[in-house]
């Protein structure tokens, strides 16, 4: 499954967000854009794969963050089984920031019953 079917999978029904929200924000050069992975009420949400690509998962969540004014959550997704090096790296950054990190297997999201 490719990241994207994770975050449709998981933002309603571990979040009760809505997917994929933009917001604009300006800086001195003008205007832009982000998209939010998954956002609630009270939090926004980067979820990401156990791969090299997912290690902007922070500053994504973290300036989300600053944007929204809610808490960031960065949520990964285990593909392998393995607590690898891109999980270690990305959950002590988040730890050392304050962040809350959930790592999920991706059977139990691929298939909750078991």
């Amino acid at each position: 499954m490719t990241e994207a079917h994770y975050i449709v999978l998981l933002c309603a029904s571990l979040f009760g967000g809505e997917a994929e929200r933009t917001h604009t924000f300006d800086y001195p050069g003008g205007e832009a854009a982000i998209r939010v992975d998954c956002e609630n009420d009270r939090r926004v949400v980067e979820v990401g794969l156990d791969k090299r690509s997912s290690l902007d998962s922070l500053q994504q969540v973290l300036f989300a963050a600053e944007i929204t004014g809610k808490e960031p959550v960065v949520v990964l997704i285990d593909t392998d089984g393995i607590f690898g090096r891109f999980e270690w790296r990305i959950a002590r950054a988040a730890n050392i920031a304050g962040v809350s990190i959930i790592i999920l297997p991706a059977e139990l999201v691929d298939d909750p019953t078991g």
